[in-house]
């Protein structure tokens, strides 16, 4: 049985905020006259509890009831890590 709560899944764009990571979903659909693809990005604030996600995470958020004033979704789970490469100041140079 499906959950009656929508779901999304995007990027983490920002996790500055304790508890909260900013999601960009992004959705594509045919112009209606013109048949081009049209590409929408919406920005999702989402609960994170334990401020696991980091910048560039692929993330599942639910949506839940209102937790602050903009905050309407959570982060359910995290998909994918974004690797994060080390790179010394000396190598390049």
């Amino acid at each position: 049985m499906e959950s009656k709560h929508k779901t999304r899944i995007g990027c983490v764009v920002s996790n500055k905020m304790d508890k909260t990571v900013v999601v960009a979903v992004e959705t594509s659909r045919h112009h209606p006259l013109y048949k081009k693809a049209i590409k929408r990005t919406v920005k999702y604030k989402a609960h994170d509890e334990n401020n696991e996600c980091g910048l560039g995470d692929i993330v599942r958020i639910v949506e839940t009831r209102p937790l602050s004033r903009h905050k309407r979704w959570r982060v359910a789970e995290i998909i994918t890590k974004r690797e994060v490469v080390e790179i010394q100041p000396r190598e390049i140079s």
